[in-house]
């Protein structure tokens, strides 16, 4: 258990240095002056600076020092840049091993410490001094204020066109690092500004990824916009560390540990608007790899009828989630949207008469009106015992995050059976591979035949960009023949691409919608899953009654000019073939 640390007033009082009335006066005073206790003790002329600094020291298990009696190093301005040691009044005590002793001033400065950190890329070691103290020996010994620094104003116009020039060419990240090698002196530190930059390009692409990649001669930022990695620049590699550093202290990691995986969150307001990123360190030969999912919250906020449905299959969607009871499952691999589809459908139900309870791993969108509980394996808070749970709350409406093990399908199914409406996930490549991956796992064949409603896969595909978009008079037959389209028909209804903009990055796409495929249980399929048929003979059976197939309705939007028969043949789950 962590020791409660003292109060200030408590060790000044402990030692005798300060009456109790004094001190609950003093107390009463720095409340309604809103000022430090410290501060209104000097003033009221209780203790001095030297006193207050060692009471300081003890409260923080800090050590105190007198700038006086001990050696600052000669070269004190070659271990601190001159500019971090007048902005923040600290000096170096002494260095080795990449760990530096400093003396401050406050240790409640964590903006300081940070400053120092990245800047200098080390550990810290620290010790209380008399502020005073610590600015009359930087005014006395190190400032020169007889040299002009007319190098330093060269050097720094010289970087600063430099910068300017990268950055009109389109390489802002490249400017800022150069900035930032520099050591610009500007109000936020160069560092800080880098990772601002990094953060705030990535939201206004429309990115879901940040990557940070260390490699061996720099570092690689890619954003990942409409599910495809983008090259936007590369930062040097002597500037691995304190941006790495940094992005962990915004996240809350430990900025020491460099062996094991970590995981943090960060939320930042850009454009008024607040943004969650949940980030994840990863150990590399090269160095650390940082990626920050970007948690936007207009992207699950887009209803139903934005998801890409044709129109038959919107009604077919919509009768399905309506239903009283029964299992609702949605399967596809990671990054298919499965997961906003599932939104979409509570979003739509989410009505005062409807009770709505959700098991999620994690939770990254929270949404008024709906009970969503967090799973949390490390305390033993699973899937199935929030199911367990759940059922005793008498939900109409259960979101089951995943079904990953036959457990949590059997209570799935059982809160199916029993009058609910259950929805979940499921990792399979097409919707009728979801029957037969329920079996798989243990779940008996009558139990999946009679609780299933309905089941759809899905994928994304990227939307050709609007502002660039062209027929495509050559489209390569390959493609085509991937998606059973003859050539000869394109010259009839024309397929469409995109030429590349500034708008889509030179892509030719922006935005994504869904391909789907959906089955509704039928007898026929009931007995088929019943007999353990396989997946052929359920697509099969699934087809005669009229299922469309991702590959067709992938189709469907090309001939209308959404998306490209190669974006199509890449994403579509298409028999026998692999498309490049």
């Amino acid at each position: 258990m962590t020791k409660q640390r003292m109060h200030l007033g408590e060790i000044l009082f402990k030692a005798g240095l300060v009456e109790k009335q004094a001190l609950i006066n003093a107390i009463k005073t720095a409340k309604t002056s809103n000022k430090r206790l410290g501060q209104v003790l000097i003033d009221l002329g209780l203790i001095n600076e030297d006193t207050l600094a060692k009471a300081i020291a003890k409260q923080f298990g800090l050590k105190y020092v007198d700038v006086e009696q001990v050696p600052i190093p000669p070269d004190a301005t070659k271990i601190i840049p001159e500019d971090l040691i007048k902005r923040h009044n600290i000096l170096p005590l002494s260095e080795s091993n990449g760990r530096l002793k400093l003396i401050i001033s406050d240790p409640m400065d964590l903006d300081m410490m940070d400053s120092v950190r990245l800047r200098l890329n080390k550990e810290l070691e620290c010790y209380v001094a008399n502020p005073k103290k610590i600015r009359a020996y930087i005014e006395e010994s190190l400032v020169d204020k007889s040299t002009p620094a007319v190098e330093d104003d060269r050097l720094k116009h010289s970087i600063d066109a430099t910068a300017a020039e990268l950055a009109e060419a389109g390489h802002e990240l490249q400017a800022e690092a150069m900035r930032a090698q520099a050591g610009d002196n500007g109000d936020e530190g160069p560092i800080i500004r880098l990772v601002n930059l990094i953060i705030d390009t990535a939201y206004h692409m429309r990115a879901s990824d940040i990557h940070v990649e260390p490699m061996a001669d720099r570092v690689r930022i890619r954003y990942r916009v409409d599910g495809v990695c983008l090259e936007k620049d590369c930062i040097p590699k002597n500037m691995q560390n304190p941006l790495v550093a940094r992005f962990k202290i915004l996240s809350g990691m430990d900025i020491a540990e460099k062996r094991l995986p970590q995981d943090g969150r960060i939320k930042r307001n850009i454009a008024g608007t607040d943004i969650d990123f949940r980030v994840s360190s990863l150990p590399g030969v090269h160095g650390p790899s940082v990626v920050l999912r970007i948690l936007r919250p207009d992207a699950v906020n887009i209803g139903i009828e934005s998801l890409g449905f044709e129109p038959d299959n919107y009604q077919q969607f919509q009768q399905i989630i309506k239903r009283p009871n029964g299992i609702f499952l949605v399967t596809g691999p990671t990054g298919s949207g499965k997961t906003t589809t599932l939104y979409a459908a509570l979003q739509e139900l989410n009505k005062p008469d409807k009770k709505i309870i959700t098991a999620e791993d994690p939770v990254e969108y929270n949404f008024a009106g709906m009970n969503q509980c967090q799973v949390k394996e490390e305390i033993g808070l699973t899937f199935d015992k929030i199911l367990r749970a759940m059922l005793r709350q008498a939900p109409n409406i259960i979101l089951v995050g995943e079904i990953r093990d036959s457990e949590v399908a059997d209570i799935a199914i059982q809160a199916a059976l029993t009058g609910h409406l259950v929805f979940s996930t499921l990792h399979t490549n097409d919707a009728c591979g979801a029957i037969t991956r329920l079996i798989d796992m243990g779940v008996k064949p009558f139990l999946v035949a009679s609780s299933i409603q309905a089941i759809m896969a899905q994928r994304l595909i990227r939307v050709i960009c609007k502002k660039c978009k062209v027929v495509d008079e050559n489209p390569n037959p390959k493609h085509l023949r991937l998606l059973g389209i003859d050539p000869a028909e394109t010259k009839k209804r024309p397929v469409y691409k995109g030429a590349g903009c500034s708008a889509c990055h030179n892509t030719g796409y922006k935005g994504r919608l869904g391909i789907f495929e959906m089955i509704e249980m039928n007898s026929e399929l009931r007995e088929l899953a019943y007999k353990r048929a396989t997946t052929s003979e359920l697509r099969t059976a699934a087809k005669a009654s009229g299922m469309r197939t991702l590959a067709e309705d992938g189709v469907l939007k090309v001939f209308k000019g959404v998306s490209t028969p190669e974006e199509v043949s890449r994403n579509a789950q298409i028999e026998g073939t692999v498309a490049e």
